[in-house]
């Protein structure tokens, strides 16, 4: 088992899921209710690439690590789900554990 790779996986589904947050929670608002869009046009791209290299790492990890297809599958799915990473990470963590 590769666990830097893991490790590596589990921090980069930590950080996409806050860059979610961030961009729901607060740049959204920003722009739909206070008329300021500079908060979605920085981390709407923050987001993207955070987005994009989390599914990339997770395909990745299918083989290398191996964290198994419905695992890699799942972390892929819950990428575009809010909180989704964070489900994923416990389910990751568990396989760390092991």
């Amino acid at each position: 088992m590769d666990r830097p790779f893991l490790k590596n996986l589990r921090r980069l589904g930590m950080i996409e899921g806050i860059s979610t947050l961030l961009l729901f929670g607060v740049a959204m608002p920003m722009k739909y209710l206070g008329g300021n869009e500079i908060g979605v046009k920085i981390m709407g791209p923050i987001h993207g690439f955070l987005f994009i290299g989390l599914v990339v790492v997770a395909a990745i990890a299918i083989a290398r690590v191996p964290i198994g297809m419905k695992l890699g599958f799942a972390a892929i799915v819950a990428a575009v789900v809010p909180l989704g990473p964070f489900v994923v990470d416990r389910w990751l963590k568990k396989l760390d554990e092991n």
